[in-house]
């Protein structure tokens, strides 16, 4: 236990054979990861809050520093989808980090949708870096009941 909090920490020995990297013998026969993986793993994923009221789901999410122009919300069957992407301003160096955990880039999250939607009644805005999109429930079909008939 000592070990992963001294690796967590940036204090590992690095002399500590326990903490050598472990490499595996088809290592270089295995193909990049981003090969495998396909082109759109460098996006980050978007946190998401979602409920329900009678007649609407709300998806709910915090985008900070996006401009509404850059985000792009669809829907296709059932599966809403969220992209976008942040910019950073400014170029500052990697060795002049002190504290780099804010996420800039790509962004997605696509959910499946508990319900079917309008897909005409659908409306996005953004509010002091939150994103709320509001869908609202289709009407659903009566219920009927069928008699079943021997034969």
């Amino acid at each position: 236990m000592a070990n992963f909090f001294k690796k967590l920490s940036g204090l590992e020995d690095k002399t500590d054979s326990a903490a050598a990297p472990i490499e595996r013998e088809d290592e270089s026969e295995e193909a990049p990861q981003s090969e495998w993986l396909g082109g759109d793993y460098d996006e980050g994923q978007l946190s998401i809050d979602v409920f329900q009221t009678p007649n609407t789901i709300v998806v709910k999410s915090t985008i900070a520093g996006v401009k509404p122009g850059d985000i792009d919300v669809s829907i296709n069957n059932d599966m809403l989808t969220i992209r976008g992407k942040r910019e950073i301003q400014e170029r500052i160096a990697e060795e002049n980090y002190l504290i780099k955990e804010c996420y800039w880039g790509g962004f997605s999250r696509s959910i499946i949708l508990p319900v079917e939607v309008d897909a005409e009644k659908v409306e996005a805005s953004l509010d002091n870096g939150v994103l709320t999109i509001t869908l609202t429930k289709a009407k659903s079909a009566k219920q009927i009941s069928v008699k079943v008939k021997e034969k």
